[in-house]
């Protein structure tokens, strides 16, 4: 848990207060209601702050005006309704909402509607209370609004009272009255930024200190559906604060940030009396990660091509001297991992033997003694006389990896960062947390001054995350190395390009004429050599006339014999009197796999295209014309012929390393070394040459030599 949101777990009353933003969304939803039956469920006080009366009633009111006018009434010019009639209106539609959700869920909800004038009346202050803790104690949940259809105020804030001037001040004001022990505000956005949220310069400010921010925010536009907007939840959030009541602003459109808030998730802005007083609150926020990461890769690729090759090699010096402490905080991990019940595949991916620090090692020396990848002359172009065109190859510039239980990727991603010239920040999976720190402190420690650690910034925390996901100014492109529902959740998250691969789910295809032995060995390879891997084969699919001359029992006999456990599909679990598979997108990363029959090569494609991941594919066969058909119609990103699935790797392709696998068809795929980190840009050079409407140049478009 963030220690500042540690407050969380004394909280037992919560006022929520919802904008009209997120009560009238365009797309029709109103806010998760089933949060707060799930909090109600388990105990905590729920009291809610509503707006989106005037708002419901003004999407009523011109409905009707809509459905009852005449052709020659919609060309006259339309007045604007009272906000006191849209609020009338609206009331009854509002609680009628609240009432059919929360009645669905098996929750008793209530109304109190409120004046400001209300508040001065002692009497009606402790008769308001107790009414509250009546209704809470019978698990009801309480509903204010103010009662915006009889207020005699003009305007918000000008002749009000003082007391309250909008549902947000409302909300903070009963969070005081009724003595809670937290007010969430939730609003149309994730909580209050630097500066107007559409600014990409703006970041989010999770620790809200009036000392520090209250001179340096900028507000944008109030909001165009409510009457109060962010610098209302700020106004309120501080005099509840500083009164005594924490308070977090955080975006109502998520369907769990109430319940993650109570779990002390570290999203929205907290405001706290003590504040200023938190030891972390001098934190440096993910703007300043990426950017700083940025700064230290244009510093790094101003260094000469032997003076990045020295980084690489004193890196792989490194691992290997601190080999001791590396295996020691990765033990920990380790051992942590199997006492929390881990599966042993996971254990695998996270365990650093002193072989794979070895191969780490040499994998960075191999990338070292690469030819320089930066600023190649890739194509050259006379477009006229004296006026050269070039295309040079240049670094992408900022890289966000995100990647699970595999420390070792940490070190061959830094590795390729550093040889390809780009920043990079990395996020690894919290059971490697002792095991990424020291490899970071270990490969940092050699970066020279001039370049700068924060070329690799290592996050700690997966509440960063949705920060740097937004940061699509200074972040160039996300890799998630991990699992289907990782990949699938950052895609979702981000307007960053994204390259890397949900699932591994990979085919051996052995045709009829294949060589048995050899079809044996691979077999064997792809699903044992190492199961965790993606690119580990996780369905065999066998030519028919192998289920009856023998062919498909020997293949079983090889799997069974190395403990493999066997689920088959529709036509081989009987024959096989083994398990039927649910499913054949499924990823194993165990000793297990599915075994189909196919009719033929074109049955085998056909499976591959409906059930596959697009990873890698094999077919055994000694036919050139199955071997063709199959090489050429696959739509994966590897493809062999009589080769095990485990090659797909960039090691082992020669790229020294990889990033990650890519089954995307943009930019780079398959295993991602060096070159998938490079884009490039041009350079023109002239000698005074004008357009001038394309008669001041002859173009000669001649293809130039590329000199050495």
């Amino acid at each position: 848990m963030d220690p500042t949101r540690a407050f969380v777990k004394s909280v037992r009353r919560v006022v929520v207060k919802v904008g009209t933003a997120v009560v009238t969304r365009s797309d029709g939803r109103l806010l998760s209601l089933t949060q707060l039956k799930e909090l109600n469920t388990k105990g905590y006080e729920v009291i809610l702050v509503t707006s989106g009366a005037v708002g419901l009633g003004r999407q009523r009111l011109r409905y009707r005006r809509l459905a009852n006018s005449s052709f020659s009434d919609l060309q006259k010019p339309q007045g604007e309704f009272d906000g006191k009639a849209c609020a009338a209106v609206g009331q009854s539609s509002l609680m009628a909402l609240y009432d059919i959700m929360f009645s669905q869920l098996d929750v008793t909800s209530s109304q109190l509607l409120v004046n400001d004038g209300f508040f001065r009346d002692t009497a009606f202050r402790k008769q308001l209370s107790d009414t509250v803790n009546s209704l809470l104690d019978l698990r009801v949940i309480p509903i204010f609004n103010e009662n915006d259809a009889v207020s005699t105020r003009k305007a918000p804030y000008e002749d009000s009272s003082g007391i309250f001037w909008d549902n947000d001040s409302l909300a903070g004001l009963l969070a005081l009255e009724l003595k809670a022990d937290l007010l969430v505000l939730l609003s149309d956005v994730e909580g209050l930024y630097s500066g107007p949220p559409s600014d990409p310069k703006s970041r989010l400010i999770h620790t809200y200190v009036k000392e520090k921010h209250q001179k340096e925010i900028t507000f944008g536009d109030k909001s165009r559906l409510g009457r109060g907007g962010m610098t209302a939840k700020v106004n309120a959030a501080v005099c509840a604060a500083y009164a005594g009541t924490p308070v977090i602003i955080t975006s109502g459109y998520a369907t769990d940030n109430i319940i993650r808030v109570l779990q002390g998730e570290r999203i929205g802005t907290v405001f706290h009396k003590d504040a200023n007083l938190w030891a972390n609150i001098k934190e440096v926020s993910a703007h300043e990660l990426a950017v700083a990461a940025r700064d230290s890769s244009r510093r790094l690729q101003v260094l000469n091509s032997e003076e990045r090759r020295k980084i690489l090699l004193e890196v792989a010096d490194a691992l290997e001297k601190n080999e001791n402490m590396i295996r020691l905080e990765n033990g920990a991990d380790v051992a942590d991992a199997e006492e929390a019940g881990y599966e042993k595949s996971l254990i695998s991916r996270l365990t650093l033997k002193p072989e794979k620090i070895s191969s780490l090692a040499k994998s960075v020396r191999m990338l070292a003694d690469m030819e320089e990848p930066i600023g190649q002359i890739l194509k050259r172009t006379e477009l006229a006389d004296k006026l050269i065109l070039e295309k040079i190859s240049c670094p992408l510039g900022v890289l966000l990896v995100i990647f699970e239980s595999r420390p070792d990727a940490l070190v061959q991603i830094a590795a390729l960062a550093i040889r390809s010239g780009n920043g990079l920040l990395l996020k690894g999976g919290k059971e490697a947390k002792r095991s990424n720190a020291v490899l970071h402190k270990v490969i940092t420690a050699v970066i020279p001054d001039t370049v700068g650690d924060k070329l690799i910034g290592l996050v700690t925390s997966r509440e960063e995350i949705p920060d740097l996901l937004k940061l699509d100014d200074v972040i160039d492109l996300v890799v998630p190395r991990g699992s289907n529902k990782l990949v699938s959740q950052i895609k979702d998250s981000t307007k960053i390009p994204v390259l890397g691969h949900a699932d591994g789910i990979c085919h051996v295809y052995v045709d009829k004429s294949a060589n048995m032995d050899m079809a044996k060995q691979i077999v064997r390879d792809a699903k044992i050599d190492y199961p965790a891997a993606c690119n580990a084969m996780e369905t065999l699919l066998v030519h028919k006339d192998l289920s009856r001359n023998g062919g498909l029992d020997e293949l079983v006999a090889e799997l069974q014999e190395e403990g493999v456990k066997l689920y088959g599909g529709p036509r081989t679990s009987a024959l096989l009197n083994i398990a039927e598979t649910s499913s054949f997108h499924h990823e194993y990363s165990s000793l297990a796999c599915t075994v189909e029959i196919v009719d033929d090569v074109f049955a085998a494609i056909d499976h591959i295209h409906q059930h596959g991941s697009a990873h890698t594919e094999c077919v055994v066969t000694e036919d050139s014309e199955v071997a063709e058909a199959f090489l050429s119609q696959v739509d994966s990103a590897a493809v062999f012929l009589n080769a095990s699935t485990r090659f797909c790797d960039g090691a082992r392709f020669g790229l020294g390393a990889e990033v990650g696998i890519s089954t995307s068809r943009i930019h780079a795929r398959g295993p991602v070394g060096v070159e998938g980190l490079l884009t490039n840009r041009w350079i023109l050079r002239g000698s005074g040459q004008v357009v001038d409407g394309d008669r001041g140049v002859t173009y000669t478009f001649k293809e130039m030599a590329i000199k050495p």
